[in-house]
């Protein structure tokens, strides 16, 4: 730790001591973004050589007020302008000794394409669930060779289910849950337009700039699912599923209308 400051260098080890403070006073605090890709491949080659310090939280508006004191309780300074003008949906808060921001996203992400998890976040320990994490990758329309490889990463070293549940609890492995990205997908033809036009940009980079050391986690063993059969197999449950009449009513105006949101940036003090 830094002299007076109680939180510990490596940013995975402090989100995951906050995630535990959090689950010792009985709040629902889950990891997403990048800090929750490293705590499923914890000794990813590629993710642990970037030199990220971000942690990004997700929490319900129930505990949100006890999630933001706790913050500040461990260390953290807030932006008090920030959280007054948004806090009802995203707290921003810094380690300032380590020069460490962090987001807290509260029941939901609203960025190309929204996702409510207020109500996912009992799901799954210490991240959301792995299919939240997905969706909040597959939904960035101009996704970039990070989150391209952090969504490989995900489908590489899990199986796609039909629950969040583990299928192997000797091995701790949580399912993706393929009825709940179905459940945007075969509903909103947005959703359905960014989600498959990423999955073939994940398709093209595995035919053109991918190489192992991409999905090298470290160790002796390899993944433990071959990304292109995850691709395909996510692929064929999104396009054979039953659409919605909403979805058919929104595929007749297709891309003459603009389906998704451009992300604002929000700056902080």
């Amino acid at each position: 730790m830094e002299p007076g400051s109680r939180t510990l260098e490596d940013p995975l080890a402090e989100a995951l001591r906050i995630v535990d403070v959090a689950d010792r006073q009985g709040l629902l605090l889950r990891l997403m973004g990048g800090m929750a890709v490293r705590a499923h491949a914890p000794d990813w080659t590629h993710r642990t050589r970037r030199r990220e310090v971000d942690i990004d939280f997700a929490t319900r508006s129930k505990d949100r007020k006890a999630v933001f004191a706790l913050l500040e309780r461990e260390g953290y300074t807030p932006d008090k302008r920030h959280n007054a003008l948004f806090g009802q949906h995203q707290g921003y808060f810094v380690d300032e000794p380590r020069r460490r921001p962090v987001d807290v996203l509260v029941d939901k992400l609203e960025m190309c394409h929204r996702i409510e998890f207020g109500d996912r976040l009992g799901k799954s320990t210490p991240t959301l669930p792995v299919a939240e994490l997905l969706l909040s990758k597959l939904q960035i329309v101009k996704i970039n060779k990070k989150d391209v490889l952090d969504a490989l990463i995900l489908l590489a070293e899990h199986p796609l289910g039909q629950d969040d549940g583990e299928v192997d609890s000797s091995k701790g492995l949580s399912a993706i849950s393929v009825p709940r990205i179905l459940s945007f997908t075969s509903n909103d033809w947005g959703w359905w337009r960014t989600v498959t036009g990423n999955l073939a940009v994940l398709e093209h980079y595995l035919d053109t700039d991918f190489t192992p050391e991409d999905v090298d986690i470290g160790g002796q063993r390899p993944v433990m699912f071959e990304p292109r059969a995850q691709l395909e197999a996510l692929r064929a449950a999104i396009n054979d599923a039953p659409k919605s009449t909403r979805w058919r009513l929104r595929s007749s105006i297709g891309e003459r209308q603009q389906w998704y949101v451009e992300p604002e940036e929000v700056g902080h003090n």
